[in-house]
């Protein structure tokens, strides 16, 4: 399956696709030629165990959903403007699992397009233009979203915080600004939602008015933040108090990954329900299809615009095709609830590791979205950043795949497809417990690039270590320190 060497393939990307374009393990990229399930496969047809994909959510190359879009593009592909039964299936499909009033859906390509189309949505709807964000948060790569996204405007060369954009602190119980130590997780969600109760009181003390709150109903990029109890039930009152409305991104975390409900703003309670809401990624299995559900109001006034929405290949027939195989296997397989129950299995035997390993602060998840805080001293939770990108390049030599975000990028993310099992779970906490008692056992000190530490080993360990190839046999040589890591969101 491989058309050319992978030295080509390097070389090629090198010379054709932009810098900023990043990849995985830049010092030795993986070159995925197939996937299946839970598995994707190299050049050399090695399995590597792929923890991070929630791109691919009902498994890759599902044999359903792959037989759905070819069925329909031998038929017809088209866009929106002619009739075609799969559009309106697939609509009344997905607002069916939605609370009242949400009942209308426009159909886009991509997270990013559903993100810019709700802000667009908001403001028709509100007639005002000033959004307010959660720090850390991301919610697509067009200009109108890296505006209101800090996880990418913040970042030197980022651009800054425009006027029209408020920032509330992110609802961390962990690391925020209130944390668990402190306050309990009722009082948490109080505390924060007051935070953007302040900030919308000094916006229109300023003369300007909130057009939206948006918010991913768990934080992805953020560091696999849990939101605390009430947290959105005050804030959505808040904001609608003073004439906005609420978006709800759940182009993560949607379509079952969190197991007990469809989507992850529900956790929060019957009665949170936002004016809009924003799906993608797991809703094509892989392929781009998206989704902006909203209210018949909301969607009124946009109209009202007289400006036509149209997308080329918003809600053609194959992404509604394949939109509506995804849900087929979800229910028929049983997804979600075996998400809740992987998920707790998973968590438990993580938690497990804590007596063993105190680099682990915390473990928090829901379903299928799970992330391991790692800590230089549980007292200060001072972020082990170097830590953890050490650990994600020593589980790629396991054959397993993991990846870190948050601010510091010390929290290791596991949202795998929703087909991940419990063997699964097994077998990366227990490498992962391997990994974690080699770190200590060694002696060697991580230094901030991945590298060890200066007068911790001889130097000519040292630089052996460092340039030792991570191609070896990945279960032979354990104690090896490498700086191969980038934290690259999916």
């Amino acid at each position: 399956m491989e058309s050319m060497t992978k030295d080509d393939t390097v070389r090629l990307r090198k010379r054709h696709i932009g810098a900023s374009c990043k990849l995985f393990f830049k010092h030795d990229p993986i070159k995925i030629v197939r996937a299946e399930g839970q598995y994707m496969y190299d050049e050399k047809d090695r399995p590597y165990l792929d923890c991070i994909n929630n791109v691919a959510h009902v498994g890759h190359c599902h044999p359903t959903v792959v037989q759905a879009g070819v069925e329909q593009m031998s038929v017809l592909n088209t866009n929106s403007r002619f009739l075609h039964d799969n559009l309106v299936m697939c609509a009344k499909r997905l607002t069916s699992l939605f609370p009242s009033p949400l009942s209308v859906c426009f159909f886009v390509n991509s997270g990013s397009e559903a993100n810019d189309l709700a802000l667009r949505l908001a403001r028709a709807h509100t007639k005002h233009h000033d959004v307010i964000t959660v720090d850390h948060a991301y919610h697509g790569h067009v200009t109108s979203l890296i505006e209101i996204s800090p996880y990418k405007f913040n970042l030197p060369g980022g651009g800054g915080k425009p006027d029209h954009v408020h920032v509330a602190p992110c609802p961390d119980s962990y690391r925020g600004k209130y944390r668990d130590t402190d306050h309990g997780l009722d009082e948490l969600g109080r505390k924060y939602a007051e935070d953007v109760k302040h900030i919308i009181a000094k916006a229109r003390g300023g003369g300007r008015n909130i057009a939206a709150f948006i918010s991913e109903s768990l934080q992805s990029c953020g560091g696999q933040v849990i939101l605390p109890p009430g947290y959105l039930k005050n804030v959505y009152r808040y904001v609608r108090e003073a004439g906005g409305v609420c978006i709800a991104d759940e182009v993560q975390v949607g379509f079952g990954r969190v197991g007990k409900n469809w989507w992850a703003f529900q956790l929060q309670g019957e009665d949170v329900i936002p004016d809009i809401c924003t799906v993608g990624k797991p809703m094509g299995n892989g392929h781009p299809v998206a989704a902006v559900i909203t209210t018949p109001e909301v969607a009124q006034s946009f109209a009202n615009t007289g400006v036509e929405y149209f997308n080329t290949y918003g809600g053609n027939p194959v992404s509604c095709a394949i939109a509506n195989a995804v849900l087929d296997v979800i229910e028929k397989d049983n997804l979600r609830e075996k998400a809740t129950r992987i998920g707790n299995y998973l968590m438990n035997i993580l938690r497990q590791l804590m007596d063993k390993h105190p680099i682990i602060g915390d473990i928090r998840g829901v379903g299928l979205f799970v992330g391991i805080d790692l800590v230089k001293d549980r007292e200060s939770r001072d972020p082990a950043t170097a830590e953890a990108q050490h650990i994600i390049s020593r589980m790629k030599q396991e054959f397993i795949l993991l990846s870190a975000d948050g601010p510091h990028r010390n929290i290791l993310k596991i949202k795998p497809p929703m087909v991940f099992s419990q063997k699964d779970a097994d077998r990366v906490v227990t490498t992962l417990d391997e990994v974690l008692t080699e770190m200590k056992q060694s002696g060697i000190d991580i230094l901030s690039d991945g590298s060890p530490k200066e007068g911790s080993v001889s130097p000519s360990e040292r630089r052996k270590l460092i340039e030792d190839s991570i191609e070896d046999e990945p279960h032979g040589k354990k104690q090896k320190i490498i700086k191969d890591s980038d934290g690259i969101k999916i």
